[in-house]
């Protein structure tokens, strides 16, 4: 009988720095979903892969020295090794710098433009380089970027269009005939209530500010934007074009779910979907949007030095350590967090003191006492059938956890197999029965249900900690690793003789290894991230000038904005700025602080700001750029 079609996806990883450990979880949570598939014995096509182009990507290598191709060719190749490391079991690494991509986009945005889906007019509007998106002044979060909380910068360009509005109605429908097409539950309802109800506004595809990105066919001067080019991957990787498409996208197409960060959640459930319709292909069945493992309570930047990396972290807990953490650490629909210090407490209480110890004292035990052999399983008493009925439970709950992505459940479940297997051991006392040579069988029977308990651990395991499993499996000799042999407790052969005891996971010296990271770690610096060159004539057009603070107030609404009463050279100004956080309204009348004067005005929050002072930023502080001295108001500064 042929086997069941299984298409899994993460999100492409977006080129611009090396993946850090909480864009690696997706890799591992992705494989470990595929693998648990495949036990089960699907066909199973894992897709994952690095998404190149973008003006972010042009400007980064524009400040390296090197060409776009050249850069990207180097951190792919750092993503790509790092998913190897992690012992992820991708079946294809998709990059869209690849020719076939570029082919295929380059057709599915002239078929979308020929159909009248694609229209060319302008674009006016603020833009976030390190999103790649575009937003209207309205959709802004306190003047910022409300996806990144990064600032934006006015944008006029000639584009293409995408009609999303179009085909609005048809996806509201199928989301709501398909209820399990966004999960979780939260996302979903955040999609249709935030993005879709109150009406989407037509999609920016096309941009002619930058070169680097697939050129639009017969409109040299346009780039595909990323939307069609990223997005597309999911068809692309596996043959897809207008022309005609391959047979891997005849065989797995539409694919089971894509595993994305819930930050990208719009693009996939909403963007995505609608150019499927218009292309008229099938949707995805399912889109899974995971949460964010976090740095303690803070996302990682590099600015804040707290960014952790998945390969540094194996090099000093193995690839299963990390694995495993990653994986039982994160909620369903919660955000995770990591420090060094959660990740040794994890490691030496779950995979040293009761995975580890676990099959090492019962290997030990079975050497130390019948030479290596499971004699028999005969001597069979209550207690016993609790651990049975405790190991086949374990199988029924991580099946059925597994069905709905729960992986951290299923980890938690497997420990607990593995917990109740050592309390089995201090129930039983094997070297109490070793002392008597009437409990000989006893004692044969006592460890025969150990090693078949640690047979359930390894199997289940082996999705989540391949290497670990293997090791277990090599241990104790184990001949049945499927799955369907945890439906009946009993799977080991009596006779079996099982292998020599060795330490999964030693203990770590919390102190000595903190001390070794602290050594390690490379001292944190915060990136420039220099925007492109500008010329004399570009700085001669800001109009700098001395202003003083006549009065301040917060806006209605709005936790990060205040409204300033500026004088400047007997000229009163109004202007919004995102300094709440950092300064009270009472603290700031009096001072004198530079003035962007000649900024075009804008509406925030229904206030009209003409300017926007000058202050000094980072991830965690905002100085104001203030005047000392008694110098004029209206002065002009350069």
């Amino acid at each position: 009988m042929e086997k069941e079609k299984f298409y899994i996806t993460t999100a492409i990883a977006y080129t611009s720095r090396k993946p850090h450990i909480g864009n690696t979880y997706e890799a591992i949570l992705t494989d470990a979903i595929a693998r648990f598939k495949r036990l089960e014995g699907y066909d199973v096509f894992f897709l994952t892969g690095t998404d190149e182009h973008g003006q972010k990507i042009e400007e980064l290598a524009k400040e390296s020295g090197i060409q776009p191709q050249a850069y990207v060719d180097n951190v792919a190749g750092q993503i790509k090794n790092i998913w190897d490391k992690m012992n992820v079991s991708y079946d294809k690494f998709i990059r869209t710098t690849d020719e076939y991509h570029e082919e295929a986009v380059k057709k599915i945005f002239k078929k979308l433009y020929e159909q009248g889906d694609i229209y060319k007019s302008e674009y006016t509007g603020m833009y976030c380089v390190p999103c790649e998106s575009f937003f209207t002044e309205t959709q802004l979060v306190d003047g910022c970027c409300p996806d990144c909380g990064r600032p934006v910068k006015p944008t006029k360009e000639e584009a293409y269009f995408f009609k999303m509005s179009k085909y609005a109605d048809r996806l509201i429908k199928h989301i709501e005939e398909n209820p399990d097409f966004i999960q979780p539950e939260s996302r979903k309802k955040e999609m249709v209530n935030n993005f879709l109800k109150p009406g989407l506004q037509d999609l920016c595809v096309s941009r002619s500010s930058f070169k680097w990105g697939v050129p639009v066919e017969f409109d040299p001067d346009h780039v595909i934007y990323v939307w069609i080019d990223a997005l597309s991957n999911y068809i692309t990787a596996l043959g897809y074009s207008p022309d005609g498409s391959g047979e891997l996208y005849k065989k797995y197409w539409p694919a089971n779910v894509h595993i994305i960060g819930k930050d990208i959640l719009r693009f996939h459930t909403i963007y995505w979907p609608i150019m499927l319709m218009a292309l008229g292909e099938p949707l995805p069945k399912q889109v899974f949007g995971h949460p964010w493992l976090l740095f303690g309570n803070d996302k990682m930047s590099k600015s804040r030095g707290n960014v952790i990396y998945a390969d540094k972290l194996a090099d000093k807990f193995g690839v299963d350590a990390v694995r495993y953490y990653v994986l039982s650490e994160m909620p369903f629909a919660n955000d995770g967090s990591i420090t060094y210090e959660m990740v040794i407490s994890k490691y030496n209480s779950d995979l040293a003191n009761i995975i580890g110890n676990l099959v090492n004292r019962t290997v030990a035990m079975i050497n130390k006492y019948f030479g290596g052999q499971l004699i028999s399983a005969n001597s069979s008493e209550n207690i016993d059938n609790e651990l049975k009925l405790c190991a086949v439970d374990t199988y029924k709950e991580v099946k059925k956890a597994m069905e709905g992505h729960r992986v951290a459940d299923s980890l938690g479940a497997i420990i607990n197999l593995a917990r109740r297997s050592n309390k089995y051991i201090d129930e039983t006392t094997p070297w109490t029965l070793a002392k008597d040579e009437d409990k000989k069988e006893r004692l044969s029977t006592v460890l025969y249900n150990l090693i078949e308990a640690i047979r359930y651990i390894g199997v289940l395991l082996s999705s989540f900690m391949p290497e670990t499993a293997d090791k277990i499996f090599n241990q104790i000799m184990a001949e049945d690793k499927t799955l369907e042999s945890l439906e009946t407790f009993g799977k080991t052969k009596v006779g079996t003789k099982v292998g020599q005891p060795e330490v999964l996971f030693a203990r770590i010296d919390e102190a000595k290894m903190l001390e070794e990271l602290e050594k390690d770690a490379e001292p944190s610096k915060p990136e420039l991230n220099l925007k492109p060159e500008i010329t004399i004539e570009d700085v001669a057009k800001i109009d700098l000038r001395v202003a003083k603070v006549i009065s301040a107030e917060k806006v209605e609404k709005a936790d990060k904005l205040l409204k300033l009463t500026l004088e400047m050279g007997g000229e009163t100004r109004t202007i919004v700025s995102g300094i709440a956080k950092q300064y009270k309204p009472e603290d700031l009348p009096g001072k004198n602080i530079i003035l962007v004067a000649n900024l075009k005005p804008a509406k925030i929050r229904g206030v009209e700001s003409k300017g926007m002072l000058l202050a000094a930023a980072d991830a965690e502080n905002l100085v104001l750029c203030t005047i000392e001295g008694d110098m004029p108001t209206g002065t002009q500064i350069g």
